[in-house]
C-alpha cells in the first residue's frame, strides 16, 4: 500500500474497494448478486463462515442480534432466527429505519423467507426510538478488513450510522461486540486508514478462522453530528427523529 500512502483516507479506502472487488471478480469467489462491484460482496464460503460465527461464545450468550441486510449475511439472520434470538435488521440505507424480527411470531417454515430483505419487510416490526431493544452483538458484512479491526464497506457509511443511533439510544456499549464475516481473501495484510466515525470490528470471521482484531477500539461514540449532510439528514426520517431529540433539528 506504500504507492497508496500518500493519499486521504478516502481514496485510500476507495482503492482497496475497487482492488477486492476485482479480486473476487477474478478468482471465482464472487457470488450472486453480481457483480460484487458497489456491494457488500456475497462470496463462495459465507456458510462457512457463518458457522463458525456460530460457534463463538458472543455468538451463544446473545439474545437480541443487529445483522445487516447483505447477501452474504443472510444465513447468519436465519439462524438467528431459529436459535429464538431476536433479529435487528437495519432497511436499505436506513430509509425505513430498523426492523424487529421476533421468531415467536414467524412460523418456523418462513424463517428463511424472513431472512431475506423482502421476508424482513413482510414480517419485522418498524421500531421508533423509543421501541429499540439492548442489542447483545452486533454482526456486519466488509469489502475489506485488516487484522487491527478497521474495516472498509461499500462506501455510504451506513454501517457507522446504524450504530451511532444504537450508541446514541444506549442500545449499545463500547463493550458491544461488532464481527464481521467475509472471505480469508477480504482480510489484507496492510492497515487500513481509520477515521474517527468508522466502526472497527472486534472479531473477523472467515471459512476458515477466526482473528481476534489487534485494535478493536475506540468504537464512535454515536453520530458526528458536523459531519452529515442535509441530503442524509432527509432521506433517514429516523435520524431527523433523534435529531429533534437532541434538539439538533
Amino acid at each position: 500500500m506504500s504507492r497508496v500512502a500518500d493519499l486521504s483516507a478516502k481514496e485510500v479506502k476507495r482503492a482497496v474497494r475497487e482492488r477486492v472487488w476485482r479480486l473476487l471478480e477474478e478468482r471465482g469467489l464472487a457470488r450472486f448478486p453480481r457483480p460484487v462491484r458497489g456491494r457488500i460482496p456475497n462470496f463462495v464460503g459465507a456458510e462457512a463462515a457463518a458457522r463458525r460465527l456460530f460457534g463463538l461464545e458472543e455468538w451463544r450468550r446473545a439474545r437480541v442480534v443487529k445483522v445487516n441486510p447483505d447477501s452474504p449475511q443472510r444465513p447468519v439472520r436465519q439462524r438467528a432466527l431459529e436459535e429464538g434470538k431476536l433479529l435487528v435488521v437495519p432497511t436499505p440505507r436506513m430509509r425505513e429505519g430498523l426492523l424487529l424480527l421476533d421468531p415467536r411470531l414467524i412460523p418456523r417454515s418462513a424463517y428463511r423467507w424472513a431472512s431475506t430483505i423482502r421476508g424482513a419487510f413482510a414480517y419485522g416490526r418498524r421500531l421508533g426510538l423509543g421501541d429499540v431493544p439492548a442489542v447483545d452483538l452486533i454482526v456486519i458484512g466488509s469489502v475489506a478488513v485488516d487484522r487491527y479491526g478497521t474495516r472498509v464497506g461499500k462506501g455510504g457509511g451506513y454501517a457507522e450510522l446504524e450504530y451511532g443511533v444504537l450508541r446514541e439510544l444506549g442500545a449499545v456499549s463500547e463493550d458491544t461486540p461488532v464481527v464481521t464475516t467475509v472471505h480469508d481473501a477480504q482480510v489484507l495484510r496492510e492497515r487500513l486508514p481509520r477515521e474517527r466515525h468508522d466502526l472497527p470490528v472486534d472479531l473477523i470471521v472467515t471459512p476458515t478462522r477466526v482473528v481476534e482484531a489487534l485494535e478493536p477500539r475506540p468504537k464512535p461514540r454515536g453520530i458526528y453530528w458536523e459531519l452529515l449532510s442535509e441530503e442524509r439528514l432527509a432521506e433517514v426520517p429516523l435520524l431527523r427523529e433523534l435529531a429533534k431529540r437532541r434538539g439538533r433539528a
